[in-house]
């Protein structure tokens, strides 16, 4: 006799589906220093980007063969750490200076969006998926890192060493778990406690971009960060009245891909160091990774099993007259 099994519709949610191109292309990840520093500085920007930018485009299409790659562009502003003027003001410039280079911004956003987006909490969501990969022969002094806030590839230096009296080692060296011959350790802060309230940090909104980027962020099934459409207009005075993402090409391919390619000066790379360690260590939703891979892979461009291995960089060196003072 065959029994019947009944399951609650609610139990399981549903993995809602997000439309994916071939490529996100990121033009722009600048801080708000460099917005002050004038067009100037955003026309030298667009003007190393483009070159490279072109040259990601070629990559991607040699990867799907003769077929015409869809290709979106982003650009991500941070008014997360620093506000600086409004998005009447600053966009246009942004836009302009994007146009002047020849290139297109098709997706637009706000850094603190990936904090929080007006209903859900994507940094939250991220933190609390993180699944440590606890190195060999560790003995859980370590508090997790839940209750820490940081993050690391391996076993950090003991805190103190005892005495040679009482047999135990003196100094031992931090130790990478997945080391190939000798050991790169890192320890990436995820947030700090300001004023009674928790801020994020750039490595951990960054790594929440990039799965957003990768169509892998999900709250209770449904996509997170979800592309809004522009209709024209003057932008807010207000950066909370400004969506945390925008499409302002309505002709554009999708947001989300298979692969993204991120265009940066190279002050930024020791930041996505952090962000590659941090995805390599969340436990990103299930039903999401499953629909990228059978898509992906049903257009004969399947993507790597690892989710930082879909993420690919570009860092370029600034002229002299454009670096900043800190973080060069």
């Amino acid at each position: 006799m065959t029994e019947s099994v009944f399951r609650e519709s609610m139990a399981e949610p549903r993995t809602q589906a997000v439309p994916l191109a071939h490529l996100s292309l990121e033009v722009g990840h600048l801080y708000m220093e460099d917005f002050e520093a004038g067009p100037g500085r955003l026309r030298a920007h667009f003007a190393e980007t483009r070159l490279w930018a072109d040259a990601a485009r070629a990559a991607a299409s040699r990867r799907i063969g003769d077929r015409r790659p869809r290709i979106s562009t982003c650009f991500l502003v941070d008014d997360y750490f620093t506000r600086f003027s409004t998005p009447a003001e600053l966009l246009p410039v942004v836009l302009g200076e994007a146009e002047k280079a020849g290139l297109r911004i098709d997706y637009l956003a706000r850094e603190s969006g990936c904090a929080a987006d007006g209903r859900t909490d994507p940094a939250e969501s991220v933190a609390h998926r993180l699944v440590e990969s606890p190195p060999p022969g560790s003995y859980g002094a370590r508090p997790p890192v839940g209750q820490t806030g940081w993050l690391s590839n391996g076993q950090r230096t003991p805190s103190a060493a005892r005495s040679a009296l009482s047999g135990a080692p003196g100094w031992q060296p931090p130790q990478e778990t997945a080391a190939r011959n000798h050991s790169v350790f890192m320890d990436v802060e995820l947030w700090s406690e300001r004023e009674g309230r928790r801020l994020w940090s750039c490595p951990l909104l960054a790594a929440v971009w990039q799965l957003a980027r990768l169509g892998l962020l999900r709250h209770l099934g449904e996509p997170v960060l979800t592309p809004q459409p522009w209709t024209g207009g003057s932008f807010p005075r207000d950066w909370d009245h400004l969506p945390p993402l925008l499409r302002l090409n309505d002709s554009a391919a999708p947001f989300s891909a298979y692969r993204t390619c991120t265009l940066l000066p190279n002050r930024f790379l020791p930041v996505e160091d952090a962000v590659r360690l941090i995805l390599d260590q969340t436990d990103v939703d299930a039903g999401a990774l499953r629909q990228v891979a059978e898509r992906s892979a049903s257009e004969g461009v399947p993507v790597p099993a690892g989710v930082a291995q879909r993420s690919t960089y570009v860092f370029y060196e600034e002229p002299p007259d454009f670096c900043l003072a800190e973080g060069t």
